[in-house]
């Protein structure tokens, strides 16, 4: 700073070079930035995809600030400056550039996995903590593209990683357990984005994220449940998306013991495949059935009739469409539904009159 300070108060003309090259240089960046964002957003246009919509996006800024580390560049190298002013406005930018570039690398990696991480077959699901170990891979590698320009021998930092590492783990046992935990969920497969899971700790509902500590569940409510990763790791997990959506359900009904078994079940069957066709989310195939389960009630002979629908949310609304429709059919039919009795013999003596 004092070079600069010298030559601002003896011969400021010496700057000048250097500033129509920053000007120039600036101006050239300004119109080739123009260009090519004007050619990614029309090829982004063009082929209507994301990957076009998330470069637009990514290098509107960055681009603008990469053409003012260049301005600035070209501007000291044309300078007369003394040699240890230059380096070390050129170690500077080269700062600037890999920072701005790791900060660019690691929101096109994140939106990338984000977009495109479900397509590719055998890859882990993508979720937050996935999206973020992209991006920690991005941050590791730039740095050591940074150190390896400043000569810095990585070995001595990993020893000390390496020591420093126990203590670390010793005071971070819970944060590493959720964090190894969401490894080992994310990577079992066994509980996906979008499942609907109940744990034998009664929570239920859709997986809507795994992160580093948590994995965040939305209630058929609305709700949002925070499970750690390590409780979600131990709990005996019913996932009913699996082996697929589909599930069975039942409605069960209760008729008088004056009506005919084989005639209910054939109503309770027909009304099962009527439904198959015109209530959302129950399937036709298997062909709904009906079955004399659980029996004999206390006043009534109760049955069963058992279909299938596309996924667990759908078992709520089929099964109050169907309650309505049996409902009906049997008043059209007759059939009595009959309500709990009790009859009640007192012993003793008879009262006197």
């Amino acid at each position: 700073m004092a070079a600069i300070r010298h030559i601002l108060l003896s011969d400021p003309m010496q700057l000048a070079g250097p500033a129509v090259v920053f000007a120039i240089t600036l101006i050239a960046g300004w119109v080739v930035r123009a260009m090519i964002m004007r050619a990614l957003r029309a090829w982004a246009s063009r082929t209507d995809g994301r990957a076009g919509q998330i470069l637009v996006q990514t290098l509107r800024g960055p681009l603008a600030i990469w053409t003012v580390i260049l301005a600035m560049h070209l501007a000291i190298q044309f300078s007369d400056l003394p040699a240890a002013v230059t380096t070390w406005g050129a170690n500077t930018l080269f700062v600037l550039w890999i920072f701005s570039l790791t900060i660019v690398s690691m929101r096109a990696v994140g939106n990338l996995v984000r977009i495109y991480g479900v397509q590719i077959p055998g890859a882990l699901p993508v979720t937050t903590l996935t999206q973020n170990l992209a991006q920690i891979a991005v941050v590791i590698l730039w740095a050591l593209v940074a150190l390896a320009h400043f000569h810095v021998s990585i070995t001595p930092i990993l020893t000390a990683l390496g020591v420093g590492g126990l203590a670390v783990a010793l005071a971070l046992q819970d944060t590493l357990s959720n964090l190894f935990g969401g490894f080992y969920v994310a990577m079992a497969g066994q509980v996906r984005l979008g499942d609907y899971i109940r744990l034998n700790t009664g929570e239920e509902g859709y997986v809507a994220d795994i992160g580093w500590r948590s994995t965040t569940i939305r209630a058929l409510a609305n709700n949002t449940i925070i499970v750690p990763n390590a409780k979600l790791a131990q709990a005996i997990v019913t996932n009913y998306y699996l082996p697929e959506k589909r599930m069975s359900a039942s409605v069960q009904v209760g008729v008088s013991y004056e009506c005919d078994p084989d005639r209910i079940e054939r109503i309770l069957v027909e009304i099962g495949k009527q439904g198959a066709g015109e209530i959302p989310g129950m399937l036709a195939d298997p062909v709904p059935s009906a079955a004399f389960d659980p029996g004999f009630g206390d006043s009534a002979l109760n049955f069963t009739l058992n279909y299938q629908v596309a996924e667990f949310a759908n078992q709520f609304g089929v099964r109050h469409e169907l309650r309505k429709r049996i409902l009906r059919r049997f008043r059209e039919e007759g059939i009595a539904i009959p309500f709990p009795t009790r009859t009640v013999h007192l012993d003793g003596p008879k009262p006197e009159v």
